[in-house]
């Protein structure tokens, strides 16, 4: 039997400057729902959000809510102007939530609410936005990028606590790994229309291939060249993820690399090389500390980072990512122990202040200086052609800073500053308010950049898939290096500690590391599987959307629970049976590339 929804739109329309932003959207949200909202930069998924919320009125359609029900709104820049302490903060609002609950959500997420409102951090006030929100006792939750500010820690927290929540909720997050492992049904906005489907993030991106894969032969039908240029500027995603396949596979080829040089005998090679010219070193610690009063921030720490280096730094707030990129970056001195930069060292830091996107500013502006040409890494480019390869309407080059959404500000001084001719990138929390298509975009410019990179991010999907190497810190002093991305960095971590006799047995013991794979010519099995295997993870992700979407009927259990069983192992042996094509397809393609 179906359950009636808790708040719904039919018909929903809303007019935004000379047209319709949507227009006949129906949306029903279930008292259990887990709803991902995607959709790209400017498509108005914040907006979508707050006419749930009931805070917009739309100009058509009419909003039900079911009664008594409690929606909870965790807005992406909430208003703290005229609150003195963060605990004012959060005991505020039409549906004030109790300050013995506000405080028990405080001390698990180790925030002080007595700290003053106009001085706090963004992570701060992001925790204090979470106390009020959670606290209120929601029926429905709406969250607009919660995970950003936040820490790992702060993340794995909220993760557990909406694992165990009773009620609904809709999501916007640039967070792969948090829409992956929360959302239950994905609502899709794109160009001015509402899809829905329901299956969970993880399946979103091969329902979004197939619908776009039938978009074009649609418009291939009917001539539609126009429509299908159209359709590439917005999109490119399913070439681009092509594409990244083999990138990945190069990554992975740079990490193993990385191991070789991390181990007692790679470490004896670069310091046999001397000047470090032989090994392309542009930074080089050594044994370096630092102190603030009588906290140790970072102890003991070397570490050779060479041209092509792309590094994550990965921690809890206030565990020292700050501290350690800027001496990295000669920024900052160390107490002890020394930090040489290359002579030649030329940095570009991107930062997420955006102190050069003023409002009234035009695109062209904060490109070219107002011309139409832009010098892209000593290559000079046609402005319109360089907004087109940031996923930008080339029409947009008069339009003004102030016009934009946040991510498209942020995809905006992305493209201004990766044309800037440099060989080491500096990216702080790069995918705040980014899309996943423009995330996808930045993962291949960092591919291709062929100088270093340092990244201070916590978002877990996007290091997993750039960098080569993690500096992993616990606030100890203490900096892990770990050849690869967060997953190997928390594979580590969860390792026993193994010591002494018993450590040289396990090391005895252990089997070979596997050869590397020759490149050259395929065998006659290798060349059928790299041209069919591609199919073959298609059947899969087809086979999962079903069994997942069948999956999702909530009366099922109850109906039959030995088909709810029976999907369930069917679901896990596609996903495995997935992950080993894949794996085998990019095996061959690094030999194809090779």
């Amino acid at each position: 039997m179906a359950v009636a929804p808790i708040l719904s739109w039919e018909g929903l329309g809303l007019i935004q400057g000379s047209g319709w932003l949507f227009k006949d959207l129906d949306i029903n949200v279930g008292p259990r729902d887990r709803l991902a909202l995607i959709g790209r930069n400017g498509a108005g998924k914040t907006t979508l959000l707050k006419l749930l919320a009931g805070t917009v009125e739309g100009d058509k359609g009419t909003r039900s809510v079911q009664p008594g029900t409690r929606v909870i709104t965790l807005e992406q820049d909430p208003f703290f102007t005229g609150y003195a302490t963060l605990l004012d903060f959060a005991r505020s609002g039409p549906d004030a939530p109790p300050q013995h609950e506000v405080e028990s959500i405080a001390g698990q997420l180790g925030i002080d609410l007595s700290r003053a409102a106009d001085s706090a951090s963004g992570g701060e006030r992001r925790r204090a936005a979470l106390c009020r929100a959670l606290a209120s006792e929601p029926d429905l939750l709406l969250l607009d990028e919660p995970t950003n500010h936040l820490d790992l820690a702060a993340i794995d927290w909220l993760e557990d606590w909406l694992s165990r929540y009773n009620g609904a909720f809709v999501v916007i997050s640039h967070d792969r790994t948090f829409l992956t492992r929360l959302t239950k049904a994905t609502l899709w906005l794109d160009r001015g229309s509402l899809r829905r489907k329901e299956v969970g993030f993880g399946g979103y991106e091969a329902w979004e291939e197939q619908v776009q894969a039938d978009e074009v032969r649609n418009a291939e039908k009917l001539d539609a060249k126009l429509k299908i240029e159209a359709h590439w500027l917005e999109r490119g995603v399913t070439a681009r993820r092509k594409r990244n396949q083999g990138r990945l596979a190069k990554l992975w080829e740079m990490r193993a690399q990385r191991a070789a040089m991390l181990s007692p005998q790679g470490v004896a090679k670069m310091e046999i090389a001397g000047d470090g010219s032989k090994t392309k070193a542009v930074i080089v610690a050594d044994k370096v500390a630092k102190r603030f009063g009588e906290r140790t921030i970072i102890k003991d720490f070397t570490l050779r980072i060479t041209r092509g280096d792309r590094i994550g730094l990965v921690g809890s707030n206030g565990s020292g990512k700050t501290t350690l990129l800027r001496m990295l970056t000669g920024e900052l001195a160390p107490d002890a122990g020394t930090i040489t930069l290359a002579k030649t060292l030329d940095g570009v830091v991107i930062d997420q202040q955006r102190s050069l996107m003023a409002p009234e500013k035009r695109v062209r502006d904060v490109l070219a200086e107002g011309g139409d040409w832009i010098d892209v890494r000593g290559v000079r480019k046609h402005i319109q052609g360089y907004l087109k390869d940031f996923l930008f309407d080339p029409g947009l080059v008069e339009a003004r800073i102030g016009t934009l959404s946040g991510g498209e500000r942020s995809r905006l001084l992305l493209a201004r500053e990766f044309a800037r001719k440099s060989n080491l990138l500096v990216l702080d929390e790069p995918t705040n308010d980014l899309d996943l298509e423009t995330l996808d975009l930045l993962q291949e410019v960092i591919s291709d950049y062929d100088g270093t990179v340092l990244i201070v991010s916590h978002d877990r999907d996007f290091l997993d898939r750039t960098v080569t190497m993690t500096l992993g810190l616990d606030g100890s002093g203490k900096v892990d290096v770990v050849a690869g991305g967060y997953a190997d960095w928390e594979k580590q971590r969860r390792k026993p500690l193994v010591t002494g006799t018993a450590k040289a047995k396990l090391a005895a013991e252990a089997p070979p590391p596997p050869m590397p794979a020759k490149k050259g010519k395929l065998t006659y099995k290798d060349q059928r599987d790299y041209d069919l295997l591609p199919g073959r993870i298609e059947e899969l992700e087809a086979a999962i959307l079903r069994d997942e979407a069948a999956l999702a009927d909530p009366a099922l259990y109850t109906r039959d629970p030995k088909k709810f069983a029976a999907l369930s192992d069917a679901i896990a042996k596609a996903r495995a049976d997935k992950d080993a094509a894949e794996e085998r397809w990019l095996e061959l393609a690094e030999l194809v590339e090779g």
